[in-house]
Order: C-alpha cells, then structure tokens, then sequence
C-alpha cells in the first residue's frame, strides 16, 4: 500500500501549508460532533467525577499526540499511522493499519450521520424517527459523497465553508454560561464505582471519540512547508486548546442543565435555559456546522486509503481508477459512501462512536509500537522531536492503548478481527500480476 495517490493521478489536497494553518486545520479534525453530543454521556457514566475525566482524557489523548508527533519529525513524506508502522515493522503491518484506517472512516462517517440526526432533533423532531433519520443519513453523507466525486477542490472548498462557526458557538456557550453557573449542580450526584472497568471503559473510548482525528494531519505531511518541525508543533498547540475548550464546555453543561445525562442535545438544552432558545438554535447550528464539518473531511480523505490501496494491487482494479471528467477516484468515493450509509442504519451515535474508537485503537497501538523502534533507529537524527524521559511516553501510550482495547466490548472485538482476517486475505491475494508489488515480505 502506498501512503497516499500517486501525483499524476490525483491532485493534492493542500500545498504549502504553514505551520498555524496546520493547527486550524488540526483543530477541525478534532473538535467535531463529540463535543456537542457526549457531554450528557459523560455523566451518564462518570457522574460529578466527568470533568476530571474530560482532562484525563485529554492528558492519555497527548500521550498519543507526542508519539504521533516524535514520529512526524522523523518523516517529511505522507502516510501517518501507516507510514510509520510499515517503516518499523514492515509492509503487513503497515498494510493492516492503512486497511483499519479506511474502516475507521466508515465507521466514523456513520457515526456522525446519526449524530446529525440527534442534533437537528431538538427543532425538528422529525428527525429522531426512523424516517427522519434514514432521511438525514441519506441526504448528508450522500450529499458529501457527490461532492467529492465531482472534485477535491469543490470538496476542500466545502470543507472550509463549514469550518465558519465551528468554534463560536462553543466559546459563547462558555462565556454566557458562566455567569449562570451553579456550580454545586455541577459536581452533584452519584460518583461511579471506580472498579467497575467496563463501565469505566466505555466512558474512556466516548472520550478518545470526542478527541479523535489528531492522527489526520500526520497522514498529508508532504503537503506541508516543513513537516518535520511544523506537525509535532501544530499537534502538540491543538491538544492544549482542545483540551481545554472541551473542559470548559463541560463544565459549563453540568452547572446549568439538571438532568444532563438524560438529554439528546445537551448543549442546546443547556443553552436554552439561560440564553433561550435563540442561543439553543445557535448551538444546534453549530452542531450541525460542526458534524457536516468533520463528515466532509472523513468523507474526503477516507477513499484516498482504499485508492491507495487499489493502486498496490489490493481489491478490484476498479477502485484504483480516475474518473475520466473529474479527475478524482470516483469509485472509491462512491463505495465508501454506500458502506457508511449501510453502517449508520445499523446502529446508534454510541455504538458507532465506540465501534470506530475500537479499530482506530489498531492505528494508535500501531504507532506507539513504531515510535520506539523508530527512535532507536533515527537517534543520530539532529532534526527529530526528542521526548522526555526517552521511551517513556511511548510505552505508557502503548500500555493505555492497549488497556482500552481490552475493555471493549466482545461484538466490537470480534468485528475489529474479522475485519483484520479479510484484511489478511486481501493482503495475501492481490490481483493477478501485482503480487510482487503489493505483498512484499514484511
């Protein structure tokens, strides 16, 4: 598998990127329907213990960043997660990160359709019905896909478009709510039972969801003015403002709205009791702003893996072709679209968010275990992101990783390895006459 299209077959997305262009487009990738629906989650599972968990979340989450971040110094070529397990464990084991990234897209994708329908439910209650729902899920991510067949340029331009508002809503919700905190509404109720560690799980995978996508701009790293110096910058300058927005936010929905856990739209909710429903409105736009948002970007860069892939010789040959017109690879496009649509019919928000935490986790293990090979490797490298306390950070990223993919649940356990089987599969049988070329030895 290649770490992205070919040049001559598929123009780039972005060119000459600057370094606080890359912590914008950073922030976009992270802050996305989470924030604005997993606040009642949250304390559903952790009580008045959820805004410590917010910053935990965040603290684990940076170990993650710093490892994607020591690995990106190393690196001026795109590829991210799969760039660096295939240069530390070899052409398989890159193989199945790329494979288990595009599935993460799907499942993502499908995520955020029905996280559209629950934000747009408040005003339109149409939407929480079956109908209301098959309806939003159809119309948005079938709407994203035609645009990115049509091309990466009216795709990046939509892109932008939806990024206007993203934040505002957010920091206003702060601002104004702050003034009406009730703040021991906030730290009220039953604390969880901290050795209850499948709860405990689900709340720690919720929370990855809310802080996912970091991993997005490693993966256009030679897209970039400098790479090696301004992705372990923007990464690191993201997961604090991140963090501390979302900690903010949460904050603010647990003093203002009781009965947090039990509301579909927790912000809007809360919103609406101390700025109105005018302010609720504004929250919901922001919401929808924000998922279409983050959609778009999964939506747009998701067929560039399996693109990738079918070009090395993996899976039909169709996928690896360029639309004649559009210039852009059509039919991966339109698969993708098809299986997310497919996927968010089949379950909720939740579900979904946990089932796309649980095969990104393959990536994230995947890159932990590479930046501790990789650091011996490149330690006479001047130019490389140094860590404090040397294999440190790595290894306890790894050891959370890793803790996190043993509390998830047996049905998502089983869906990540069959899906790692047919990845075997394909790996192992690629067409005819691309065996030399797609299935070195790793």
């Amino acid at each position: 598998m290649s770490a992205a299209p070919r040049e001559t077959s598929q123009p780039a997305l972005v060119r000459a990127v600057s370094r606080w262009q890359i912590v914008g487009l950073s922030i976009n990738d992270v802050i996305g329907s989470g924030i604005y629906l997993l606040p009642a989650a949250t304390v559903a599972l952790m009580g008045p213990l959820s805004l410590w968990a917010v910053l935990l979340a965040g603290i684990a989450v940076a170990l993650l960043v710093l490892c994607y971040a020591q690995a990106a110094s190393y690196f001026d070529t795109p590829g991210g997660s799969y760039l660096y397990a295939r240069e530390a464990f070899g052409r398989y084991a890159g193989f199945q990160v790329g494979w288990m990234i595009w599935l993460t897209r799907i499942s993502s994708a499908a995520a955020l359709g029905n996280g559209l329908a629950d934000a747009v439910s408040r005003f339109w209650p149409y939407a929480a019905t079956d109908a209301g729902r098959l309806l939003v899920v159809i119309a948005s991510l079938g709407a994203l896909t035609a645009i990115n067949v049509i091309g990466i340029r009216s795709a990046a331009r939509t892109g932008v478009a939806l990024v206007i508002g993203k934040l505002l809503p957010l920091l206003l919700f702060v601002v104004m709510g702050l003034f009406f905190m009730d703040w021991s509404l906030a730290f009220s109720g039953t604390a969880p039972d901290l050795s209850d560690m499948p709860n405990l799980g689900q709340a720690a995978l919720l929370l990855l969801f809310a802080y996912a996508g970091f991993e997005n701009i490693p993966a256009a790293a030679g897209e970039f003015r400098n790479p090696r110096r301004d992705v372990p910058f923007a990464l690191i300058t993201m997961i604090t403002l991140v963090t501390l927005i979302y900690a903010a936010v949460q904050v603010v929905a647990m003093g203002t709205l009781p009965g947090l856990a039990d509301s579909a739209t927790p912000l809007a909710d809360a919103a609406s009791r101390f700025g109105g429903e005018g302010l609720a409105l504004v929250l919901t736009i922001g919401a929808v702003i924000s998922i279409l948002g983050t959609t778009s970007n999964t939506v747009m860069l998701g067929p560039r893996f399996l693109f990738a892939l079918a070009q090395d010789g993996f899976g039909p040959k169709l996928l690896a072709r360029v639309h004649p017109r559009f210039r852009t690879p059509a039919a991966a496009i339109i698969l993708q679209g098809v299986l997310s649509v497919a996927l968010a019919l089949s379950g909720s928000f939740e579900k979904l968010a946990l089932l796309s935490m649980v095969t990104r986790l393959l990536a994230y293990i995947g890159t932990a275990a590479a930046v501790i090979v990789l650091a011996r490797r490149h330690r006479d490298n001047p130019n490389a992101l140094r860590l404090p306390g040397g294999p440190l950070i790595p290894v306890l990223a790894l050891l959370l990783t890793l803790g996190l993919l043993c509390s998830a649940s047996l049905s998502n356990l089983l869906a990540v390895a069959a899906a790692m089987a047919v990845g075997t599969l394909i790996y192992l049988f690629p067409r005819k006459g691309q065996a030399g070329q797609g299935a070195g030895a790793g």
